[in-house]
């Protein structure tokens, strides 16, 4: 199995189109979702989603306002908060605290991704401009604080404990951050320590959604529990796709040209890989990916040996690993539409394209 052809599209185009036809609110991951009542109670979730969201980026002041809403208007996959919705469908979906806890999941990814551009020095976000770039580094730093105070805002109103759990997922995120900013340490296994920097950066979040949205549902603790750990290994999983995709994809479907982290010097799963490794067939792969690749024939080159290497091959693995760990952990989700819809994740993980 190649790299490659694991993260084919397979034929759920048309899934994908119903789940966005007119009506529905965009939502790229949506392809994994059931129609019928399911898919309809999710739909409606992710309206409401929707509506607060952006009524949290209003301001008094209409520059401040533009710049919150930037990334929100530039759309994105609301992994998030599809996820709290379908654990809150254990329970009372139709509570209120449901929403206003997944838009504050989203809000605090939405917060971070600005940071993130800040810090990657990035020129998009989602095929429009990032915030940095159209603005300064200043503001989007700035309007990322505005988000967080916007999230912590609701917070307050979904109790303590809902606070307790944000506050330790947020030391995760900074955690994960730090960790991957300084590096491994002296003799730590760097591939260990770049899959234990996705669980505390984007993992714990995902977990925190499934969280929330089974809580406020009111669903048996051991559930959620189960949920939670099962979002974190699925978190892990979505961004691994996420690096792989980056390698494989011909037509920037994510909002960035291909091989962009490669272009960066951003080390992924495959680039540690390689680096890691003593395969003679990938002598000259390791020394492009050495660093940063600034010459487009090397790029090109890098890039195409990546595609064909055994480095890649074994990413993938391990990315199948993770989505079979999130199943692994559904055995006491009770049997039905939601638990088929969360194994449905796990297969769509490892096949999306975008």
């Amino acid at each position: 199995m190649s790299g490659a052809s694991a993260l084919t599209a397979t034929g759920d185009g048309s899934q994908t189109q119903a789940w966005n036809r007119p009506g529905r609110p965009a939502s790229t991951v949506g392809s994994w979702l059931p129609e019928g009542p399911l898919g309809d109670s999710l739909s409606a979730g992710l309206a409401r989603v929707e509506d607060l969201l952006h009524a949290s980026a209003v301001s008094d002041s209409p520059f401040v306002a533009e710049a919150a809403s930037h990334l929100m208007t530039a759309g994105g996959k609301r992994f998030r908060p599809v996820l709290a919705l379908l654990a809150a469908q254990l329970g009372d979906a139709e509570a209120d605290d449901v929403v206003a806890a997944a838009v504050v999941c989203e809000l605090t990814h939405l917060a971070t991704l600005y940071h993130d551009d800040v810090m990657d020095e990035a020129a998009v976000r989602r095929g429009a401009p990032s915030a940095n770039s159209r603005w300064s580094n200043s503001i989007a730093i700035l309007t990322g604080d505005f988000l967080f105070a916007r999230a912590s805002d609701l917070l307050a109103d979904l109790g303590p404990e809902a606070v307790r759990i944000q506050a330790r997922t947020f030391e995760r995120l900074v955690t994960g951050q730090i960790r991957e900013t300084v590096g491994p340490a002296e003799g730590e296994d760097p591939i260990e320590h770049h899959l234990s920097v996705l669980a505390d950066k984007t993992g714990s979040l995902v977990a925190t959604s499934a969280r929330f949205g089974a809580t406020f549902a009111g669903v048996d603790r051991t559930v959620v529990e189960d949920l939670t750990a099962y979002a974190e290994e699925i978190g892990v999983a979505f961004q691994l796709a996420d690096d792989l995709i980056d390698i494989v994809s011909d037509g920037g479907t994510s909002g960035k040209s291909p091989g962009t982290d490669l272009r960066e010097g951003i080390a992924t799963l495959p680039v540690l890989l390689v680096r890691a490794g003593d395969d003679p067939a990938e002598a000259r792969l390791r020394e492009l990916v050495a660093g940063p690749i600034t010459d487009d024939a090397e790029h090109a080159e890098a890039l195409a040996l990546l595609r064909g290497s055994a480095s890649l091959t074994r990413a993938t693995e391990v990315l199948h690993s993770y989505a079979d760990r999130a199943r692994a952990r559904l055995g006491r989700v009770p049997e039905g539409e939601v638990r088929e819809a969360l194994s449905a994740l796990c297969d769509y993980v490892v096949t999306r394209s975008a």
